[in-house]
């Protein structure tokens, strides 16, 4: 009982000691990534200054430099334009061959698929089964 009552007591310290996980500004990145491109100071060196990692700080530098050409308009890889005019005519036509579907249903005495639900389908439960 004393045994696990010290280890219960051990994880409560180390939860305490847990520092809250932190989310740092787009301006301090860039702030500290600067500084790590500069070279005037080890990483080591400015993980102590900046109370962050190492290796969060090389990760901002390499973030940095492989972005650099977006800040002065560089080629922008987004994907190209839509034509409007073509995704418009493909609604209009999807539209009228739904209504041309739906019209056809409803002569062959079929329900359409607005009418259509699943508590008109007799189907047993997976919880009952018959017998």
């Amino acid at each position: 009982m004393v045994i696990i009552r010290e280890n219960i007591a051990s994880l409560q310290e180390n939860d305490m000691s847990r520092r809250p996980r932190r989310n740092h500004s787009p301006a301090f990145k860039a702030k500290v990534a600067l500084a790590a491109i500069r070279g005037d100071k080890t990483l080591a060196e400015l993980a102590s200054q900046f109370d962050v990692h190492p290796n969060q700080i090389s990760d901002w530098r390499s973030r940095l430099l492989s972005h650099a050409a977006d800040a002065f308009g560089g080629d922008s890889q987004g994907p190209p334009p839509a034509d409007l005019k073509a995704l418009h005519a493909k609604i209009g036509e999807l539209t009228l061959e739904n209504d041309f579907l739906e019209s056809a249903l409803g002569k062959a005495g079929w329900p359409s698929a607005k009418r259509w639900s699943t508590a008109s389908i007799a189907c047993p439960s997976p919880a009952r089964p018959r017998y």
